[in-house]
């Protein structure tokens, strides 16, 4: 897993979207998986910034959900279509149909999942995915104790992840759903290259167990240590924790543009 340790969010964003950038220069179509929440904001108004100054055409990329509430109504804001299309599809110049993304509102929630994982393949794979993660080390909503192997499948959301997003609901929990379709930790894996991107010191702890501690469900995000081209990003406070910070970053420090990444 590659780790690097960055002043701050902001310089964390910049170092992603010069890795997307790069890699839609590589290949004009490619199926970029995208996170919400305010961490990666940074990243997709850097993207954004370079598109505007021409420095990436991203005309023909395409754009997927990683999750996705369940039972708020179609156009919704804080859906996290609705989201997306707000934070990343409108600013990039994309149209909406670039985007994939799994049906909350369903009728058969069951059926809409297994649909999803099912374009997702069917679009030839996600190339890279953007992912957060939790205080209590989830990525997309698979909490702990998440089979590894999950596929795209509804969740319960925890009562702390329910606390820790009802600030997009006007602090409201009572307005946060209680369910979530999500990609599952096995369908996160296939993407070619997975990033993470996790700043502020209550990350920290979450950081450790997913770097340096052991492959276990109870931290669902440490199952990117068996991915062959995991990239962890983190400011100095996310890395507080790290023990092998300092290794971190002295293998980093001369890497031109952060090849690595």
């Amino acid at each position: 897993m590659e780790v690097v340790i960055v002043p701050d969010a902001k310089a964390g964003g910049e170092l992603i979207a010069e890795a997307m950038a790069a890699l839609v220069r590589r290949k004009p179509d490619a199926l970029l998986g995208v996170a919400t929440g305010s961490t990666p904001l940074p990243i997709y108004e850097a993207l954004a910034a370079k598109v505007a100054a021409g420095a990436v055409d991203a005309s023909r990329a395409r754009i997927c959900q990683l999750d996705e509430y369940v039972g708020l109504p179609v156009g919704h804001p804080e859906s996290y279509r609705s989201v997306v299309l707000r934070e990343v599809v409108e600013p990039l110049g994309l149209s909406e149909a670039s985007f994939m993304g799994p049906d909350g509102s369903a009728e058969d929630v069951q059926a809409a999942c297994e649909a999803y994982d099912k374009a997702l393949a069917e679009a030839g794979g996600v190339d890279l995915q953007l992912l957060g993660i939790g205080t209590d080390g989830h990525i997309g909503f698979n909490e702990p104790c998440s089979s590894l192997a999950s596929r795209t499948r509804i969740k319960t959301l925890t009562e702390q992840t329910r606390v820790d997003n009802a600030r997009f609901f006007d602090g409201d929990i009572e307005q946060v759903p209680h369910h979530v379709i999500t990609q599952g930790i096995g369908t996160i894996l296939e993407a070619r290259h997975l990033v993470l991107l996790a700043t502020g010191e209550g990350k920290a702890d979450a950081v450790a167990a997913t770097v340096e501690g052991p492959v276990a469900s109870v931290v669902p995000a440490s199952a990117l240590q068996l991915h062959p081209h995991a990239t962890v990003v983190v400011d100095e406070a996310a890395a507080s924790k790290l023990k092998l910070a300092d290794y971190f970053r002295h293998t980093y420090a001369n890497k031109p543009s952060w090849q690595g990444l």
